[in-house]
This record gives C-alpha cells, sequence and structure tokens, in this order.
C-alpha cells in the first residue's frame, strides 16, 4: 500500500470537454485532483462528492439554486437525483480535490 499519492507523476485523464483529473484508488475510495475550465460542457451528476477548493472560484447549481465556493471552501454533496448538481468554473480553472467511493 502506498501512503503517498503523487499526483506530479499521475496521467491527467479527460472525461469530457473543460473537465480533467488525476486520480488514485484505494479499495472502494478514490482520490482524486480535478481541475475545471470555464468552457465545461454543461451536465448533471448524480454522484456524490466531498472536497476542499484549492484555487479558482467555482459555481454549482443544484435544482433549487446555487453555491458559489472560493479557495479553501469545502464541499459535500450527497449522492442520489434529489442532490444533482452541475459545476461551473468562474474563474479561468478552479482546482479541487476530491475523496469519493470508487465506481
Amino acid at each position: 500500500m502506498d501512503y503517498l499519492v503523487e499526483f506530479d507523476s499521475l496521467p491527467w485523464q479527460s472525461p469530457t470537454k473543460g473537465i480533467r483529473f488525476k486520480a488514485v484508488t484505494h479499495g472502494s475510495r478514490r482520490l482524486r485532483l480535478v481541475e475545471y475550465t470555464s468552457d465545461i460542457e454543461p451536465h448533471w451528476c448524480e454522484k456524490g462528492h466531498i472536497g476542499y477548493l484549492l484555487e479558482g472560484r467555482f459555481e454549482i447549481a443544484f435544482d433549487g439554486g446555487s453555491f458559489k465556493f472560493n479557495p479553501g471552501d469545502g464541499i459535500f454533496i450527497p449522492s442520489g437525483r434529489e442532490h444533482r448538481h452541475m459545476g461551473k468554473a468562474l474563474s479561468g480553472v478552479a482546482k479541487v480535490i476530491f475523496v469519493e467511493d470508487s465506481e
């Protein structure tokens, strides 16, 4: 088991325009470093996230409104359709670290 995650040595993955990430998975948990850019394609997500905004400004829209996040803010979104959300970088780049269940 590795206790150190060297993000600099991990390759970037880009699932869609405006999002790229580096991830490491141990058992049922995944640690992801995610970069969002202002050209992110709008999409709804129903997965849960626990994270910390490292840099940039970020907005997350929910069915009932939206929240703006600044560096140093924590993010907690439970899983499920009732918590579906859509992220948007308000700065050129927003960088977040997430601890998630692997899927």
